[in-house]
């Protein structure tokens, strides 16, 4: 069984002005910083910094930095909205103090937004990572409702799809 995340990495564009955003905009220590010129899994050549943010609950957000892989880009097909990493803080105040040290950075932000369940602002990394910072609202007991749901909610998707003739995309067996 899975316990929790270790850590989630992305590709940065400068590892010192990742290192600047992580640890003065957002706080977060710089932990480990290791380079390598083969990539240990694959073996491949590709010169690469590995370096790793810790948040308060021991787990980590890395980042490589590549310099002779082509250019990272866009995905063109995906919304600028939907991939992006949410962090987690303990309250107002501190999404309050997020944003003012976000704010003082020169990063612009989009919220607090009000999803019901939790409150949110949003943001982009130096690399244009978006990034959600948010604290919980859910009242006593809507945790448990949501869990007891989410599997209708899917399912009622998955006929809304078929009944309005989306495309349905499926990864073919191999």
């Amino acid at each position: 069984m899975l316990q929790k995340l270790h850590h989630v990495a992305y590709r940065c564009a400068n590892a010192g002005e990742t290192v600047e955003f992580y640890t003065k905009a957002l706080g977060m220590p710089l932990v480990h910083a290791l380079t390598n010129d083969y990539v240990p899994s694959v073996k491949e050549y590709s010169p690469h910094i590995h370096i790793f943010f810790e948040m308060e609950d021991g787990s980590y957000i890395a980042f490589f930095e590549v310099p002779k892989s082509p250019a990272q880009q866009k995905d063109s097909n995906t919304p600028e909205w939907v991939q992006h990493l949410a962090l987690e803080v303990k309250d107002e105040a501190t999404l309050l103090e997020g944003k003012r040290r976000l704010d003082a950075a020169g990063v612009s932000s989009v919220g607090p937004v009000n999803h019901g369940f939790c409150q949110s602002l949003y943001f982009f990394d130096p690399s244009g990572h978006r990034l959600e910072m948010t604290y919980r609202t859910e009242k006593p007991g809507e945790v448990e409702a949501h869990k007891a749901e989410a599997m209708d909610v899917v399912k009622k998707w998955q006929k809304r799809a078929v009944d309005e003739n989306w495309p349905i995309r499926l990864k073919k067996a191999s």
